[in-house]
């Protein structure tokens, strides 16, 4: 268990002024975590493979590829744009 005067000095490493009293609910509290982790470490993991995400998802991508469309498809996406101005079409702001 961490005492008041190893929890005084992490917190003055860590440039963090608390009071006696404080050190004192800090040394159970990291005395508590540092408890739990120990017994994280004694959990076997050796049949575990690394993980990137804890869900499994994983970031799936395309390839980009450019496509060419005729000049009456194009004509029609840019009817579609609410704004014009000049030879230019206006969308909403991304940011």
């Amino acid at each position: 268990m961490l005492n008041r005067a190893e929890v005084k000095k992490i917190a003055n490493l860590s440039r963090i002024e608390i009071t006696d009293a404080e050190a004192e609910i800090y040394s159970k509290q990291l005395s508590d975590i540092l408890g739990f982790v120990e017994k994280l470490n004694k959990a076997d993991t050796e049949q575990i493979g690394p993980i990137a995400h804890i869900t499994g998802a994983r970031n799936m991508v395309r390839e980009d590829r450019v496509v060419e469309y005729g000049r009456e498809t194009k004509a029609r996406i840019i009817n579609n744009f609410p704004e014009k101005k000049d030879r230019l079409d206006k969308v909403k702001a991304v940011f």
